[in-house]
């Protein structure tokens, strides 16, 4: 028996692994995040699994119905929304499961900031502009931030910035950030990227308050703030230089 952590990528069906979706379909017991994976990924379990939403539930609960699956000698796939790595709150699961004996394992997904970046048709780090992306979040009544990982701190080292989870604190996001990117500093918002209800906003720091209040958006958006997201003048990489040479390409 094997508790195979899955992650189900940004939403639409087709964006998850073909490893995950044959764990899903091989799996007696399937305990997945209702209000983020969509239907259509759990639609591919197998004739007479059980199938539980946990969005209600609490860890105990989810423990426990991975101990009665244990008991059964049944795998279970336990689906979550993007990649497993970030904001998950897998960690917490895995260390029950540690504690318990029950083995696991983690397939990754794509992850929200990479569907938003292809939906956008932009590359995140560019030659001259950006060479470091920072995936971080705000606080909030769930989640502290550590000390030195806040906005501000952050915001000095010019990167481009994946904001999740903070769409609620999207005032806080533009005060802490224009002092170091400046009041017209792109800002692309991302609205459940790859649903039939996405939505991509684009604008600046100093705008685009306004564009999200009137779209309305409360949840699921992630915030990607930097010069790549409307950077045209950007250098060539030298990858592909005519006179950059390496084991695969000898110089001429």
């Amino acid at each position: 028996m094997t508790v195979h952590f899955i992650g189900a990528g940004p939403g639409a069906a087709d964006l998850i692994t073909v490893r995950g979706q044959t764990l899903i379909r091989q799996s007696p017991v399937i305990l997945y995040a209702g209000s983020l994976v969509p239907p259509e990924i759990v639609a591919e379990a197998p004739p007479g699994a059980r199938v539980v939403d946990t969005a209600p539930l609490n860890l105990d609960e989810i423990i426990a119905e991975i101990e009665v699956a244990q008991a059964a000698g049944h795998d279970v796939a336990r689906v979550h929304s993007g990649d497993p790595a970030l904001y998950g709150a897998v960690a917490e699961q895995m260390r029950r499961l540690d504690a318990l004996n029950i083995p696991y394992d983690v397939t990754p997904g794509v992850p929200s900031y990479a569907a938003a970046a292809a939906a956008i048709k932009t590359e995140l780090t560019l030659p001259g502009v950006a060479q470091t992306v920072v995936l971080t979040r705000t606080a909030t009544r769930a989640s502290a931030m550590p000390d030195g990982e806040d906005l501000i701190q952050l915001g000095r080292s010019g990167a481009t910035l994946a904001i999740h989870l903070s769409i609620n604190n999207l005032a806080r996001v533009v005060r802490d950030l224009i002092p170091h990117y400046g009041a017209d500093c792109p800002v692309v918002i991302a609205y459940r990227v790859s649903w039939p209800d996405e939505l991509i906003l684009r604008g600046t720091l100093a705008g685009i308050r306004d564009q999200v209040k009137e779209a309305r958006i409360t949840r699921t958006a992630l915030i990607l703030v930097g010069r790549v997201l409307d950077e045209s003048a950007f250098t060539d990489s030298r990858l592909y230089a005519s006179d950059h040479h390496h084991v695969l390409r000898p110089k001429r």
